[in-house]
């Protein structure tokens, strides 16, 4: 018999860990549901619709990191602004936009249809773009909008994939609350 610490038999409908994205968009589901029920009334996930979202969004903004100026702020369209200021912090567009993205593939994985779909009601998107023009005015810095990269012939590929270069990724460190942390209204 061997000595040390008896191994666990693992079981044959063990599940893989869940990715990144998949926890993510679970614990954003999870929250945007409990800020549902702390509504007062409560409102059915059946009975949501783009208000609920918008209302969601603009709550999240007092757990933001970003600073966004306001137009009467000394230090509004200045990228690097020389002191402190009293603006608010919000939650950034990217973040927002990808909440948004988690949750209206959340939405249809939960039964929802896609016709229905409240996040991906037009007035959404209008709010996220209105958010993103208004944070690049505020911090001085134009959005752009990246250009699509053009198709590589396949030969090229195989000869630049050889050439060993590693892609990076920066990781997002956006911030939504986890239920726990949401307070009744």
């Amino acid at each position: 018999m061997q000595q040390g610490s008896p191994s666990l038999p693992r079981s044959a409908d063990h599940q893989p860990q869940p990715s990144r994205y998949e926890s993510q968009k679970r614990r954003d589901w999870n929250t945007f549901g409990q800020h549902l029920s702390n509504q007062r009334p409560p409102v059915a996930l059946s009975m949501c619709n783009h208000n609920h979202v918008l209302e969601f969004m603009r709550y999240l903004d007092q757990f933001g990191k970003t600073k966004v100026h306001l137009q009467v702020c000394p230090y509004y369209g200045q990228p690097e602004p020389p002191g402190p200021c009293t603006c608010p912090l919000k939650q950034a567009w990217g973040s927002l936009d990808a909440l948004v993205g988690r949750l209206r593939a959340a939405y249809e994985e939960n039964g929802g249809l896609p016709e229905t779909n409240p996040f991906a009601n037009n007035a959404i998107r209008v709010h996220l773009r209105e958010v993103r023009d208004s944070q690049a005015r505020a911090r001085g810095i134009p959005y752009k909008k990246k250009k699509k990269k053009k198709k590589i012939k396949s030969s090229m590929k195989a000869s630049s994939s050889s050439s060993g270069a590693a892609a990076t990724s920066s990781s997002d460190a956006n911030f939504i609350p986890h239920v726990s942390n949401l307070r009744k209204i």
